[in-house]
């Protein structure tokens, strides 16, 4: 009987499209083909559909919503609709949700599956890519590591690591080119990168003078130099800090606290930091959060990722438990370690693993954050001066506007023995244009295939294109151009790209950055100050102590940015607006950006002619309006009061954009 199983023919699975990858994009694409009348076959080398959309990132890099339209924005009101058909539209999981922006896992997964199931497509899993079938520039069928195989008339890489045109011959590249490549000034190593950075002085030698674990001991390379070096991974975590849904950190198999020495040095330098400074536990509905890197020393694994691009199965899976047993163990350390300040141990042992979260998991995400692997180098290479200087295309197919962000690629000991992070950068963009050409190969390398996720772009610009809603958007534009090259009968690269465009705008994908609601030229929504009626401080009139960071990247804002205490140097920093008003009694409103990495707790002192006034003011909620927060009434002496922002005891960013005296009724 065995003899003749092994002379059974192996299954040639056809249809015409084949998607390979079943993430976020990949999901998209297959509802895209499918609306467009043709048959699609959505296969996936592991066991998990929506990669991080269902894999714990639910607080979503949006950037500008406005941005986000068509199928993507299909997703996240869907998403919204689950929340209030459930809960009612006043729930407060229907607040939490942000219209459809903030969710669970679990509804992630509910709302994807609900679209995959509508078109009739049911992935397919542990389909491991083993090789290419290729007729000169065409891909004619892939076959995975079981000895199925799958043709088609058009192939769809929808992996986050590009596992498809790397086998099919397409060229690509991993790591950060060096300056000289593109012109781009934000290009290779980073002079110094201040997000997530030691503030402190931390030693990173042991007692022989070697580096500690965690720290690298190569090369770190000079400014403006490329590498092969590839921004952090990590996983993001659903916890919660609700009694009955939450499953404790536990010691996992292998754990060796003598990995964090530097973790216990940092924390000893200092004893002040809260849980909210080393991760970032962001809300969700239900009171489970979406916990991403905060800090010097957090969930992101430093260092750890270099070789998974390229990786083969051995080396991949390698790398992904070097990882879960990171993040497991740096909760652990948190959790138990007696060199954890008292305080900070309590407070992390408030929260635990949310347990109505991937229950066949462990409740840990199946997912790991590949921010970056390979990415293509196709017909259009898109770099800095796509996201900030030639913003629109004629080839439109998707919009992104969020910062470009890049996690650090490496951790090393200078020359003072003290540990740097490098190789995070962080900078605001308006909304720009996604050209089609950086969805397909060069037309020489393959005919029939498209990229919705590892696209072609520098390190620098996928910094910002590397979102969800961004591949979401893509997915859709691959799954319409493919069904267009099917129906031509012609390559991707030959389609006629204005009816593409016009079936994408159709279907209510915005396409271009130009005139966006509520956005102006720069990106970000500001207030009108001739309309609030009162006297206006803005923080470029402020009297700072400590180091304040500047940022204009969300709105709606006062002036031309805001400030930020970056989450570091507690009880240091300072925001002094004076009251520059006549004798009299007024109104006192806060204004800032909100936001979900925000304070929930900014100190805000009012001093004017009675005395003081404190208050606390949650940052992450919104306001209505121009009104901005109301602090309250008081009485002013010209020449005399200020309002002073301070970051003492703050759990989050503490924002200081401006402060409006209006006189009072």
């Amino acid at each position: 009987m065995l003899s003749l199983l092994l002379l059974l023919p192996l299954a040639d699975h056809k249809a015409d499209v084949v998607i390979y990858g079943a993430t976020s994009g990949g999901a998209l694409a297959a509802v895209s083909a499918v609306r467009e009348g043709k048959t699609v076959l959505l296969i996936d080398p592991d066991t998990h559909l929506g990669g991080l959309i269902t894999g714990g990132l639910g607080a979503t890099d949006t950037g500008n919503r406005a941005a986000i339209g068509g199928y993507s924005r299909e997703f996240f009101t869907r998403v919204r609709d689950y929340y209030i058909a459930r809960y009612g539209a006043t729930s407060k999981q229907v607040k939490d949700c942000s219209d459809g922006y903030r969710f669970e896992p679990s509804v992630a997964m509910l709302t994807l599956k609900a679209m995959l199931a509508e078109v009739k497509v049911t992935p397919t899993f542990k389909k491991r890519l083993k090789s290419v079938k290729k007729t000169g520039k065409t891909i004619e069928q892939i076959v995975t590591e079981d000895g199925d195989s799958y043709s088609g008339k058009i192939f769809i890489d929808a992996t986050y690591e590009g596992d498809l045109f790397a086998a099919a011959g397409v060229k690509y590249h991993v790591g950060r080119e060096g300056r000289e490549v593109y012109g781009e000034s934000l290009a290779g190593v980073q002079a110094f990168s201040r997000a997530h950075q030691f503030h402190v002085p931390v030693n990173g030698l042991d007692a022989m003078k070697k580096p500690l674990p965690l720290i690298y001991t190569g090369d770190p390379g000079k400014p403006g130099q490329g590498d092969k070096k590839v921004q952090a991974y990590n996983y993001r975590l659903c916890i919660t800090d609700r009694k009955d849904n939450r499953v404790p950190f536990t010691k996992p198999e292998g754990y060796d606290a003598a990995r964090f020495e530097l973790l216990a040095r940092y924390l000893k330098a200092r004893p002040d930091v809260k849980f909210g400074q080393l991760c970032n536990p962001i809300r969700m509905p239900n009171e489970k959060t979406d916990t991403n890197n905060n800090g010097p020393f957090s969930t992101d694994h430093i260092g750890a990722n270099w070789d998974y691009p390229e990786g083969d199965r051995a080396t991949r899976e390698r790398i992904l438990k070097d990882h879960i047993l990171y993040t497991k163990s740096f909760l652990y350390f948190l959790a138990s370690d007696p060199r954890v300040p008292p305080e900070l141990q309590k407070e992390v042992n408030r929260w635990g693993h949310a347990k109505d979260e991937w229950t066949d998991n462990g409740n840990f995400p199946p997912q790991i954050y590949v921010r970056e692997a390979r990415r293509m180098v196709g017909a259009y290479v898109m770099t800095q001066k796509d996201l900030m200087a030639e913003r629109t295309k004629d080839d439109s197919v998707a919009l992104g506007s969020y910062n470009a962000d890049s996690h650090h690629a490496q951790r090393f000991v200078k020359a003072d023995g003290t540990v740097i992070n490098e190789g995070d950068f962080q900078v605001p963009v308006d909304p720009y244009a996604i050209s089609y050409r950086c969805l397909t190969p060069k037309a020489e390398e393959c005919g029939n295939l498209l990229v919705c996720i590892a696209v072609s772009t520098s390190h620098v610009a996928y910094g910002s294109v590397r979102m969800e809603p961004v591949f979401l958007s893509l997915g859709q534009a691959a799954g319409v151009a493919a069904a267009q090259a099917i129906d031509e009968g012609t390559s991707v690269q030959k389609i006629a790209v204005t009816k593409l465009t016009d079936k994408l705008k159709k279907q209510k994908a915005v396409l271009s950055p130009v005139g966006l609601p509520g956005r102006p030229k720069s990106g970000v929504a500001r207030i009108d100050v001739k309309k609030l009626g009162g006297v206006v401080v803005d923080d470029s009139q402020a009297i700072l102590t400590g180091e304040w960071k500047s940022s204009a990247s969300l709105g709606p804002l006062v002036g031309e940015g805001y400030l930020h205490d970056d989450n570091a140097e507690k009880g240091k920093l300072r925001a002094r607006f004076p009251a520059k008003v006549k004798a009299g009694k007024y109104e006192v409103r806060l204004y800032f950006p909100p936001g979900v990495n925000r304070a929930t707790n900014t100190l805000v002192v009012v001093t004017h002619d009675g005395g003081t006034f404190e208050k606390r003011i949650d940052q992450r909620a919104r306001w209505d309006d121009n009104r901005g927060v109301s602090l309250g009434v008081f009485s002013f002496t010209e020449g005399k009061g200020h309002v002073e922002i301070r970051n003492d005891g703050s759990n989050g960013h503490v924002i200081a954009d401006a402060v409006l005296f209006a006189p009072a009724k």
